[in-house]
């Protein structure tokens, strides 16, 4: 009876313990389409975990936003309205300005340095998923930022007035620095926002460019490799708690081969995306060394900014980067 009384339970909490015989149906939001290699890496992840369990533990996926929209992931995974998510880390930057660092401009713009900064960042973030709790599984980069507009783009100051697709804290504020006005547009928004007018600058990764046809609406990608963000896959630490430890043991292998693979999907990608947009007439450019330069200076600024804000958790977590 005791035990009969604590499978109600369990079921009833939608946590459902992953034993033998059992099964066990999660639900998996992503705000990303079918196409895009994060959700490609993920169904991977996900077809691993229902081979290894036999069956036992189904997780369905629900990309582009179709079950939860993209802000709200994370408060459906700590609310176990959904089991399991995906959500662009920076997104919550509102939340502690240690989610954001890997958006703060020209802090990390090579694969090597991305790697570094996750290293340097990933213990805080878990601590501050753990007090909302939620257990991180994996992350994995973009390829590294840029802009796309309709006009060219040779110093700072030809970014005054344009109407920008701002998705974080991070963005807002260099939509500001840059004398943009910021406006917040989820991915699937993207070629409605543009042909809308409603902005008419973006900056974004060549995965997400190619995705959107971008080439529909802009004349210009310019490779200023602002930035390498991030994805990460959480779940509910209640669900996770629930399992048996040979389920958890499965799940913590296949998300490190995930996070694996997928950032060597991601550097396979960055090249090949760049050339999807090239061959379909956008004008995939070098920017000029003033315009760099330019836009250095605003990022020096951010990670000082940056700084301020994240403190004493910052400045250790930069100092375990390296940056000085």
């Amino acid at each position: 009876m005791k035990r009969l009384a604590t499978c109600i339970a369990a079921m009833l909490l939608g946590l459902g313990a992953t034993a033998a015989g059992a099964d066990t149906r999660w639900d998996m939001a992503t705000p990303y389409g079918e196409s895009t290699f994060h959700t490609q890496n993920i169904r991977e992840f996900v077809k691993e975990i229902n081979e290894a369990t036999n069956g036992e533990l189904r997780i369905e996926v629900h990309s582009a936003g179709s079950l939860v929209s993209h802000p709200n992931i994370k408060r459906a995974v700590r609310s176990r309205q959904i089991q399991m998510g995906e959500v662009f880390i920076s997104i919550l930057g509102n939340e502690s300005p240690i989610y954001a660092v890997d958006s703060v401009p020209f802090l990390a713009t090579s694969y090597e340095e991305a790697a570094e900064l996750w290293e340097a960042s990933r213990p805080k973030i878990e601590q501050l998923l753990e007090r909302d709790r939620i257990k991180l599984l994996y992350a994995v980069a973009w390829p590294a930022q840029g802009f796309y507009t309709n006009q060219e783009l040779n110093t700072v100051e030809d970014f005054r007035g344009l109407r920008f697709r701002a998705y974080n804290a991070t963005t807002s504020r260099m939509a500001e620095l840059l004398g943009m006005q910021g406006t917040q547009v989820e991915v699937p928004e993207i070629p409605q926002a543009f042909s809308t007018g409603i902005i008419n600058t973006m900056i974004t990764s060549p995965t997400t460019g190619v995705d959107s046809t971008a080439w529909d609406f802009v004349d210009y990608f310019y490779d200023v490799q602002a930035w390498i963000p991030k994805n990460m896959v959480v779940v509910n630490q209640q669900v996770w708690d629930q399992l048996d430890e040979s389920t958890q043991e499965i799940i913590l292998e296949a998300a490190a081969n995930a996070e694996e693979r997928g950032w060597q999907m991601s550097r396979e990608e960055a090249d090949r995306q760049k050339a999807i947009l090239d061959e379909n007439g956008l004008r995939v450019i070098e920017p000029s060394e003033e315009l760099m330069n330019g836009l250095r200076e605003i990022g020096e600024q951010m990670i000082q900014e940056w700084l301020e804000q994240a403190g004493s958790d910052g400045e250790a977590l930069l100092e375990t980067y390296g940056y000085n």
